[in-house]
């Protein structure tokens, strides 16, 4: 006989804009009227994109760059999603350019319903390549992976490059993740003006979904900046890896859907992923090539 339980579900939102404006208020005031919409519709946990408070720095390396750094309580996103989280009830997932002392960090704020920080988590994956030059900027984040408890649900969330590593997305699932959330700044490569990774980038969460057994939600910059384009394609899929909502590379606003936890917590117990591993097996994974 099936056993019936109460359905627990989540309300989540990605949001997809432009960010290429010089002006730091301009871009957050962008982000925040996002946010209240997303808010209004429904959702519950709002992220938006990585380094939404201004241009993608990164793509060259310029060391009058790094004042763009703040200390958490001191950087103008985190504030201003703290001020909306409180006032509309929402936990929102803020990634920010974070200076603790002379040590600088690509850093994402978990802001609770009430506007406090629940903590930090530092960028652990950090690339280096044309147009993508964010070792000159970040350290890598010290901080281990993170999960936070909001709602009533266990959510990850990975920051861009993290989201092509299946061990971050399997080590937050392992402490009890029920939805993974990758903010991101991702689009053309200077290096090869054929290449359009926008494909791969979906295929790479996807497959955390399903190999997780759990839902994914990523938001993604649009436009272009100075000429380095950002392709958008923020969706936000359920445990089977199933698109629910997406976008494609150019429309501005909110995907939005209400995931269904304890369908994907019975699927995820049927499908055996966690009761089948073989840790003993993988100590390959953890040495140095």
């Amino acid at each position: 006989m099936r056993a019936m339980s109460q359905s627990r579900q989540l309300t989540v939102a990605a949001l997809q804009l432009p960010l290429g404006s010089a002006d730091e208020a301009t871009n957050i005031a962008a982000v925040s009227a996002l946010v209240e919409q997303a808010a209004a519709q429904g959702a519950q946990v709002i992220l938006p994109p990585e380094l939404f408070s201004g241009p993608y720095f990164c793509r060259v390396e310029d060391e009058a760059l790094f004042d763009l750094a703040r200390p958490t309580e001191e950087h103008p996103s985190v504030i201003a999603m703290q001020a909306l989280a409180k006032a509309l009830k929402v936990a929102i997932p803020t990634s920010f350019f974070e200076r603790d002392g002379h040590h600088y960090y690509n850093t994402l704020a978990m802001i609770d319903p009430q506007g406090q920080i629940m903590g930090t988590y530092r960028k652990s994956h950090i690339p280096d390549g044309p147009g993508y030059e964010e070792k000159y900027y970040f350290r890598p984040g010290n901080t281990g992976f993170k999960v936070w408890d909001v709602f009533g649900a266990r959510i990850g969330v990975g920051i861009c490059w993290d989201q092509w590593y299946p061990e971050c997305a399997r080590a937050m699932a392992l402490m009890g993740a029920e939805v993974l959330f990758y903010p991101t700044a991702i689009g053309s490569e200077p290096y090869d003006a054929d290449l359009d990774t926008s494909r791969m980038w979906r295929r790479a969460m996807i497959g955390h979904a399903v190999s997780n057994c759990m839902p994914v939600v990523a938001a993604n910059r649009i436009g272009s900046e100075d000429g380095q384009n950002f392709y958008g394609h923020s969706f936000i899929s359920d445990e089977w890896g199933d698109f629910v909502a997406d976008y494609g590379a150019a429309e501005t606003g909110i995907l939005t859907a209400t995931l269904d936890l304890s369908r994907a917590k019975t699927h995820r117990a049927g499908m055996g992923f966690f009761r089948d591993r073989r840790p003993q097996l993988y100590g390959r994974l953890a040495q140095d090539i």
